[in-house]
């Protein structure tokens, strides 16, 4: 399972859980929380398509300042 696959399954449990809540504060929270890991999957989706290459500065000289 992609990490994009995982927060969407997390955001459809806690919008399943706003729908079954009673209590109108914490079916807001659960619909935010929602929303929330709905960005996590399209920032994880937009992340799986960037190559990041990452390569050792050069060793400095012990005489330069």
């Amino acid at each position: 399972m992609t990490s994009r696959q995982g927060y969407l399954l997390r955001a459809a449990e806690l919008s399943a859980k706003a729908q079954a809540e009673n209590d109108h504060a914490r079916k807001v929270e659960f619909q935010n929380l929602a929303r929330a890991f709905l960005r996590l999957a399209e920032q994880a989706e937009r992340n799986s398509h960037t190559e990041i290459a990452y390569e050792t500065p050069p060793k400095k000289d012990g005489n330069q300042a």
